[in-house]
């Protein structure tokens, strides 16, 4: 008879290996302690993003920490569709919506960038790599994104790595997902969703001329920022991505 996978799940930074001990942060050990109630005994699932997914048994536990052994691995770590996030950064509460929502629909990398319109300049990185960190816990995935620092739009264009396609993401007149994202166009791929108040005419131009640009459509409505990445991920997803 097959064990049962545990309830609680926890992302890690440190190597994961059969007969390993570690210590948590404080932050985890309180979790496990005092929020969900864990005692010695008690297993955990663990995944780093590199080794799989681990079985692990609390050794002890205490005010602020938390020893765990290692015990044996219960999933090898799994390659994941190569696609990146560019976004505009919104306004708390909404970004955190987006990168929670990209974390479970498989984005690997986090990458905020600032355009002619963008309102919001700051963004706490911390929390948002918290926040993701979380999301990947609750869905099962392997990996957390790896979330980037804000740069300009047209510094990071410039520098584009030519064989990753950009999906540009244009409210005003692109083809639909079907026709702009063919199964033939397999490969790294990006995803470029625009700030609250849309991309600027110049951006608009300037983007659809680069060669690695495929402009798109999300359809007939005007779509909030977090919500255009969930719908083009999703797409992405079904028509290119694992969802296959």
């Amino acid at each position: 008879m097959q064990e049962k996978q545990p309830k609680i799940r926890l992302y890690v930074e440190l190597d994961l290996d059969a007969g390993g001990v570690l210590g948590l942060p404080a932050n985890q050990a309180h979790y496990l302690r005092s929020v969900m109630r864990a005692r010695p005994g008690q297993e955990v699932a663990l995944f780093n993003g590199r080794d799989g997914e681990w079985r692990a048994r609390i050794d002890g536990i205490g005010k602020g920490w938390v020893s765990l052994e290692v015990a044996e691995r219960l999933r090898p770590q799994a390659t994941a569709p190569d696609i990146w996030l560019l976004f505009a950064p919104i306004k708390r509460g909404r970004i955190d919506y987006l990168v929670q929502k990209a974390t479970e629909l498989g984005v690997g990398v986090l990458q905020p960038v600032s355009t002619k319109r963008t309102v919001v300049e700051r963004i706490n990185l911390v929390r948002l790599a918290a926040t993701a960190a979380e999301a990947a816990e609750q869905c099962q995935r392997l990996s957390v994104p790896e979330l980037r620092s804000v740069q300009p739009l047209d510094r990071l264009v410039d520098r584009w790595p030519v064989e990753r396609r950009l999906l540009f993401c244009d409210e005003a007149g692109a083809p639909p997902p079907v026709q702009a994202l063919p199964a033939d166009l397999a490969g790294p791929w990006a995803i470029l969703i625009g700030p609250e108040g849309g991309f600027d005419e110049n951006e608009r131009r300037w983007l659809r001329g680069l060669p690695f640009v495929v402009p798109v459509s999300l359809g007939p409505r005007v779509l909030r920022s977090e919500t255009a990445a969930v719908a083009a991920l999703a797409l992405w997803q079904a028509l290119l991505g694992d969802c296959r």
